[in-house]
């Protein structure tokens, strides 16, 4: 399996617990797959919604190509993402009747196909953000007490 990681949204993994985890092709049009190889896609805030029985990618940025001309597509549009049946009604599930969010965590390249990694995810308060800042300056310093010793 030959995996390029294009984009990674790290507000996911600050903002969000995260508990199932999902890849997910992307219904794309010539000049976005031709940005996504330049690295040229931004996940930054963008969502999943489940509407009419299919999944949609929402607010995610892939910047217009140099070279598309009138042909280029706009930046910013809704794109489908393509999933089972089963994994699409179980995830509409469990954002009804548990309030889970779905998000994108990162997208890559795997053989030549643009897919996305999609999480079904829960909101952190600010106190569980203070905790994790915690836990991890904490390991830092132990890892780095190992190192000098």
């Amino acid at each position: 399996m030959n995996r390029k990681v294009i984009a990674n949204n790290k507000k996911a993994f600050h903002d969000y617990t995260i508990f199932e985890k999902y890849n997910a092709g992307i219904v794309l049009t010539g000049t976005e797959i031709k940005s996504i190889r330049k690295n040229a896609v931004n996940l930054k805030d963008s969502f999943v919604k489940i509407e009419e029985g299919e999944a949609w990618l929402y607010n995610c940025h892939i910047n217009p190509y140099e070279q598309g001309n009138r042909f280029n597509h706009d930046p910013d549009r809704t794109r489908k993402l393509l999933l089972n049946k089963k994994e699409i009604l179980k995830m509409l599930g469990k954002v009804k009747k548990e309030s889970y969010a779905i998000i994108p965590l990162s997208m890559y390249l795997e053989n030549g196909w643009a897919k996305i990694e999609i999480a079904l995810a829960k909101g952190k308060k600010l106190h569980d953000k203070r905790e994790d800042i915690a836990k991890k300056s904490m390991n830092r310093d132990i890892q780095r007490n190992i190192k000098i010793r």
